[in-house]
C-alpha cells in the first residue's frame, strides 16, 4: 500500500512532535511540552519499581517539571518509530525508548529501555499526543555514587524546577516498596 504526500508529511509531523517531547524533557522546556499534548491527554508509564497514571494537559506538565528538576539530569531517546494514519485526524505510534535518569540530590541512577504506544489527534492543524504509555524492558538502578563519575553539564540545575518550585505528584505515581 503507497503513501500520499499528505500521509508522509503527517507521519514525519508525528516524528518530529515524539522528538520534541523528549527534547523538552530533558531540557525542561516548559513552553516546548505545553503545545504538545491534547486537554484531555492520557498517560501510563509503567516501570520496574512505579506506575505513573494521570489524565489531562495540566497534570502530565506538572507531573514532568516536578520529575525533570533542578536537580535532576536526564536523556531519552525515542528509536524505531512505527507510525500508521488510523484516520484523517488520528494516528497511533509505537516507539522504543532507551533513557538515562539520575536525580543527583536522591544519588537515584536509571538506565533503561520501554516501548511506548501512542496515540496522536490532529487538533487545529497540529498534531498533538492524545495519549501515551510504556511498559518497560529493561531498568537497571544503581546509586550514581558509586559509579565513580560526576556531572559536569547538568542542563535542567537551570531549566528544571528548585526545590522550593516543585509541588507534590505523589498522588500521580505509585511505587513498589
Amino acid at each position: 500500500m503507497g503513501h500520499t504526500l499528505q500521509n508522509l508529511s503527517d507521519i514525519e509531523a508525528i516524528k518530529v512532535l515524539k522528538h520534541r517531547y523528549f527534547r523538552g524533557i530533558d531540557t525542561g522546556d516548559a513552553a516546548l511540552l505545553a503545545g504538545l499534548f491534547t486537554e484531555d491527554v492520557a498517560v501510563t508509564y509503567n516501570g520496574g519499581t512505579y506506575k505513573v497514571s494521570l489524565s489531562g494537559r495540566a497534570n502530565m506538565l506538572e507531573f514532568l517539571a516536578n520529575s525533570f528538576h533542578s536537580g535532576a539530569v536526564a536523556m531519552h531517546m525515542g528509536l524505531m518509530p512505527e507510525i500508521v494514519l488510523t484516520g484523517d485526524n488520528s494516528a497511533t505510534g509505537v516507539w522504543s525508548l532507551q533513557d538515562v535518569f539520575i536525580d543527583l540530590e536522591k544519588d537515584d541512577h536509571t538506565f533503561g529501555t520501554a516501548i511506548y504506544t501512542d496515540q496522536y489527534r490532529r487538533e487545529g492543524g497540529v498534531w498533538k499526543i492524545s495519549a501515551t504509555y510504556y511498559d518497560r524492558v529493561i531498568e537497571v538502578l544503581t546509586k550514581f555514587s558509586t559509579m565513580g563519575g560526576r556531572v559536569s553539564i547538568q542542563r535542567l540545575a537551570t531549566t528544571g524546577r528548585k526545590p522550593e518550585e516543585r509541588t507534590d505528584i505523589s498522588h500521580l505515581i505509585h511505587w513498589d516498596e
